[in-house]
């Protein structure tokens, strides 16, 4: 009832708005994942099933929710970046955050069946938590992107080590976590090949480099556009007319929600893809 004496508890409401003009990344992880992956037997150091279910569950986010640009995941965690012009469709932060995280857990729990049909789900079910960072430069984001692949070779190429002296060489956990202390990427790189003869640049580039999703538009010729530069130039949303308004949207909807395993810490992945920068479409492929 409104105006009722029970109405002061609304004071206790605080404002979480997001910060103006910056990209907003949100950024989900998978809750107990450790003890839930030895539940259902997720095989070492990585299991495709498990990495292309997360994939699935992005690529279904994001086909939702439109403002979303590019989303980037690695193991049991993965990060939606929405342009810092568009206008979001919940400026508070808690919402958001909620949204990304509820729409992502369902689609996770739906497509559990196409990728573990002989292992069904029971309580305690997966779930993720989240959070959302604003970042006021596309160089700021861009760094951010960088840290999250470097820090997925990182740990893959020593969960790749570690496995490997575990299943192949004999040892277990804590001799193999000894074996490891100190050693640089090289080491690593050596024990691989020397040991085992695996070469760890022919390992597949989902657990090299994650998981890259975004709405693939024709790739344009590098140093044809400036996108970063006029990102970062823009203090407010571009203004456009209802008709442009719906073009963009219909264009976005008709552009194919692509999984790629590529590097996009280097200037090649953004500058051949504009649209992820300048949030304007771009060309739709012929194919499609």
């Amino acid at each position: 009832m409104a105006n009722s004496k029970f109405e002061y508890v609304k004071q206790f409401e605080q404002p979480d708005n997001i910060l103006p003009n910056t990209w907003v990344v949100v950024r989900i992880d998978g809750r107990g994942f450790t003890k839930f992956a030895n539940k259902y037997g997720f095989e070492k150091p990585n299991d495709k099933r498990a990495l292309e279910l997360m994939n699935a569950a992005a690529r279904a986010v994001m086909a939702e929710l439109p403002d979303i640009t590019i989303a980037y995941g690695v193991s049991d965690e993965y990060s939606f970046v929405f342009h810092k012009t568009c206008v979001l469709f919940e400026r508070r932060s808690s919402k958001l955050v909620s949204t990304i995280v509820s729409t992502f857990t369902a689609y996770y729990v739906h497509y559990w069946p196409t990728y573990f049909p002989d292992t069904p789900l029971s309580p305690p079910l997966p779930s993720f938590d989240g959070r959302a960072v604003c970042y006021p430069s596309v160089q700021n984001l861009r760094d951010y992107m960088s840290w999250r692949q470097v820090d997925c070779h990182i740990n893959n190429l020593y969960n790749t080590t570690f496995w490997a002296l575990i299943q192949l060489g004999g040892m277990d956990a804590t001799e193999a976590e000894k074996t490891l202390k100190g050693t640089y990427a090289a080491d690593k790189n050596e024990i691989l090949f020397s040991r085992f003869s695996i070469n760890y640049n022919n390992e597949p580039e989902i657990y090299k480099k994650g998981s890259v999703v975004f709405r693939d538009y024709e790739p344009v010729e590098p140093g044809t556009h400036n996108a970063a530069a006029e990102a970062d130039s823009l203090a407010v949303p571009v203004q456009q007319s209802k008709t442009q308004n719906e073009t963009d949207r219909k264009r976005r909807a008709k552009a194919p929600i692509v999984v790629e395993h590529l590097d996009i810490i280097k200037d090649d992945f953004w500058d051949r893809r504009p649209w992820l920068l300048s949030n304007k479409p771009g060309k739709i492929p012929k194919e499609v």
